[in-house]
């Protein structure tokens, strides 16, 4: 059975788990949910996602949600196939792959996803830009990345020298901040090689204008 996955075609958290997927050649259905609608409120959806929230995993009958646990899933699921080591299973590989996923976790994702709210998902539905909160999370993000400068100066991905899901956790939200102008990047040069490594891959250009 084709593993389903029911999300928003260009919201990032569907985007990250449909990145994964490509790596690692997994076959899949989409179905698309209605978020402007509010599908992902209705029962028939919080009876899987009791959260409202997408994505989730069908795959044969076994529900999953919450984005990063889908990828680490598929990743074990389908080790042998695709991009190897996505998540590394040798002890020590897999502690720096842990250590790398709580950076993104800890010291990215909130204040990516703050800027994509307050520069564009606030607009998008109606409300205000907190200029002051844009400030704060700039100046926070663009110190986070300084210490990801001095990290990926000794090595080529965040976890070693092999790219792990960890790496591609950041597409979805780095790819919206820059896209709406916030570029805390370019600026330094192993970020910026490490960006365009992971932003020019095959699994990443296949699915990020959408599912």
């Amino acid at each position: 059975m084709v593993l389903k996955l029911y999300g928003f075609s260009t919201s990032t958290c569907t985007l990250r788990v449909a990145v994964t997927l490509s790596e690692k050649n997994v076959p899949f259905e989409f179905h698309h949910i209605d978020l402007v609608g509010g599908a992902h409120k209705q029962p028939n959806f919080t009876a899987f996602q009791p959260f409202g929230q997408v994505p989730y995993i069908d795959d044969d009958g076994f529900i999953l949600y919450e984005s990063r646990a889908i990828a680490r899933y598929i990743a074990a699921k389908y080790a042998s196939q695709g991009t190897q080591n996505l998540l590394p299973s040798e002890p020590k590989a897999n502690a720096l792959f842990e250590q790398a996923a709580s950076i993104e976790t800890s010291n990215f994702d909130p204040f990516a996803s703050g800027l994509a709210w307050e520069l564009k998902f606030t607009k998008m539905y109606g409300g205000k830009t907190d200029e002051a909160r844009v400030v704060t999370l700039r100046s926070t993000l663009s110190a986070k990345l300084d210490a990801y400068e001095a990290i990926l100066a000794k090595q080529k991905y965040l976890a070693g020298n092999e790219v792990t899901l960890a790496d591609l956790f950041h597409l979805p939200y780095g790819s919206v901040i820059l896209g709406i102008g916030v570029d805390e990047f370019t600026s330094r040069p192993s970020v910026a090689r490490w960006w365009n490594d992971i932003t020019s891959r095959p699994s990443w250009q296949a699915v990020k204008n959408g599912v």
